[in-house]
């Protein structure tokens, strides 16, 4: 076989909601090229799907083919809308392939998109739920459809453990509906004990605990999905008050650089803000506080009902009395930002001291309906600037943005699809409380800790358990919340780490018969046996086996050493002859330090982009390792002739 080459390797990581892809290595190993949703759409022929949603419209006056050229002789037309989700067909769910037919034309809509080489190997990024035979059967699928030289598969673990370039972690990868919790050691995936789709952990939960907390404001779904994805959205570690509440008063400002970088009272830790420094006016009931429905309308604004928009017919009414609310909302923001100027406006809260802040919501539901209703392109244009509250702000991105899943592989979609090009999200400015600081109260933080807890635990290697502990790796889509890595971390500190220099947490395990010493010397504490203590006869240690086992875990060598029987050592005798039976060789069980693995800093384009997807990193690793180093010396992937002799079975021989 003749040796590959940067360029021919393909590399695809599927995944529930996005799928990950690029044909060939570049020289500085860079975030995948190409990103596109895992859903397809049924065709309409029976059996077949499609890329993207086609959309029938009404013909126009004078309306021309965007492909010919030349103007459509039917009354009917069809367009391709490569945004719009509805209709679509998502064939994993949770990490688990649930439509077999429509995941293989995903695989197939992607090859044929990047348009490999016939000399092309490919490199599959695994969820750790596909079981032996769903291996076989993508094995069978890849080399049967597209006639390709070579073929491995490579667990997402092991693929991050390639990224960060360490060989043994705790892998925690939360997705979009589950979290899979992995510990590797040595590049082995430790399968005992291995948590795989831990369910109502990922970034759905996060969006429906929101939707549940704001489900009274009138907020749907989407709403609270582009809510989580928004800066304003935070979680908060474990003990800190939420703004406006009783734990977190105002204080008086000593440090005023660090109020108006931080929104710390002072340089000193502890120092915080609450929200009414900012003259916010305090929820009801009593006094000085804001009750009634005139605060619930106010709460509501910016939620606006589709429906009403179908069913009123009279739109054109519609979109003039929305266009005066704009005006009157602008004028009172111009003429309360003079006031807000001389007022508390000095000192910059950050977001976690805020009691109520704003986003920007794209409106895509509205913006379906409205091309539904086969309105022109000037009408279009009018509803949608009528409509959006973003239109001209500076911190508006350009409509082209929102084409993602095609532009990096397809740079003719702006002119296939002028309509979609032009006409981008309907944005609204929409005001949320302390809710968006609650995404992860609903238990998610506590199911991952302790998903992380039994995972070690199940490590026969005790003494490597600790090594486990300080190599923690927290990635994936559903961990990109802010707030969530530290708020996960302090949760684990808070349920699991003991402090080895905490002696007074054994007290309770201290021999009842161990007196306390006198100035005489006469009730100095003598070696103890049996269960209190850590040695046997003749070892002379009356030491307490919890408090030893906690203070020397970290120090190995600082244990004591077993007794030799004749003075020799037997390595390969009972147990018994070469360590007692009650000594600690490390506390596995509680870890004393938790820490991550630091992040690589050798890939400037992954550091910009942040290592949530560092398994695609590491299989770009795997990929040039495998297919150029080794060039399957060590059987690190599949060929033709191997499939030829051992069929799609054999591939359990080969995978990583």
């Amino acid at each position: 076989m003749a040796p590959f080459k940067d360029e021919q390797i393909m590399i695809i990581a599927p995944g529930s909601q996005t799928t990950l892809a690029q044909l060939g290595l570049p020289e500085s190993f860079t975030p995948a090229r190409f990103r596109m949703r895992s859903r397809m759409f049924p065709a309409s022929k029976e059996g077949e799907w499609e890329p993207y949603k086609v959309r029938r419209k009404d013909k126009q006056p004078g309306e021309y083919d965007t492909t010919s050229g030349n103007e459509l002789e039917d009354d009917i037309a069809y367009e391709e809308d490569p945004v719009s989700e509805e209709g679509a067909v998502w064939p994993m769910a949770e990490g688990r392939i649930t439509n077999w037919p429509c995941f293989f034309a995903l695989l197939t809509h992607i090859y044929n998109a990047l348009n490999p080489t016939f000399h092309t190997p490919i490199l599959l990024v695994a969820q750790p739920c596909w079981t032996a035979r769903d291996h076989e059967r993508l094995t069978e699928f890849f080399f049967e459809k597209f006639k390709m030289p070579a073929f491995a598969l490579i667990d997402s673990a092991t693929a991050t453990c390639y990224a960060y370039g360490v060989p043994t972690a705790t892998v925690v990868d939360v997705g979009l509906g589950k979290a899979d919790i992995t510990a590797v050691l040595d590049f082995i995936v430790h399968d005992h004990g291995r948590i795989i789709a831990l369910p109502k952990c990922g970034g759905e939960a996060m969006t429906q605990r929101l939707l549940e907390l704001l489900n009274a404001k009138k907020f749907t779904r989407e709403m609270c999905e582009q809510l989580k994805k928004s800066s304003i959205c935070e979680i908060l570690p474990p003990g800190v008050p939420l703004p406006g509440t009783a734990g977190a008063e105002s204080e008086e400002v000593t440090n005023p650089a660090a109020a108006a970088s931080t929104g710390a009272s002072a340089s000193g830790p502890g120092h915080r803000i609450a929200g009414g420094a900012m003259g916010d006016v305090p929820l009801g009931p009593g006094p000085g506080t804001e009750v009634g429905d005139g605060k619930l309308d106010e709460d509501n604004e910016g939620v606006l009902d589709v429906a009403s928009i179908v069913t009123s017919g009279n739109m054109a009414e519609i979109l003039a009395k929305k266009e005066r609310e704009k005006a009157e909302k602008a004028a009172s923001r111009k003429k309360g930002a003079d006031a807000a100027a001389a007022q508390a406006k000095q000192i910059k809260l950050p977001n976690s001291r805020k009691e109520k802040a704003t986003f920007m919501y794209e409106d895509h539901a509205l913006l379906d309906t409205l091309k539904g209703m086969n309105l022109s392109d000037e009408k279009m244009a009018e509803a949608q600037a009528t409509l959006d509250e973003g239109a001209g702000k500076k911190a508006d991105a350009p409509a082209e943005s929102t084409v993602e899943p095609t532009s990096a592989i397809e740079p003719t979609t702006a002119t296939a699809f002028p309509v979609a090009a032009k006409t981008g999200p309907i944005r609204r400015e929409i005001e949320v409380g302390t809710e968006r600081f609650q995404a992860a109260s609903g238990g998610i933080l506590e199911k991952i800790a302790d998903g992380i807890h039994r995972t070690i635990s199940a490590v026969e290697n005790v003494n490597r358990r600790s090594e486990l502990w300080e190599s923690l790796i927290i990635l994936g889509n559903g961990s990109k919340t802010r707030g969530f890595k530290e708020a996960l971390m302090a949760t684990i500190q808070t349920k699991y780490v003991i402090s080895p220099s905490s002696a007074t947490m054994f007290t309770s395990e201290l021999p009842s018969n161990l007196s306390t010493p006198a100035g005489t010397g006469a009730n100095t504490p003598q070696p103890q046996l049996g269960p209190h203590g850590v040695g046997g006869p003749g070892t002379g240690t009356g030491v307490n086996p919890l408090l030893l086992a906690a203070t020397t875990a970290q120090n190995p060598h600082l244990q004591p050493q077993p007794p030799q029987s004749n003075g020799m050592s037997t390595p390969g005798g009972p147990p018994s002859l070469h360590q007692p039976p009650n000594m600690h060789s490390s506390h596995g069980q509680t870890p004393t330090t938790v820490r991550m693995v630091k992040v690589p800093e050798y890939f400037p384009e992954w550091k910009e982009a942040g290592y949530d997807e560092a398994a695609f990193l590491g299989a770009q690793t795997a990929a040039k390792v495998l297919f150029i180093v080794d060039q399957g010396v060590s059987k690190g992937f599949m060929t033709r002739s191997d499939y030829n002799d051992e069929g799609p079975r054999g591939i359990s021989d080969y995978s990583m």
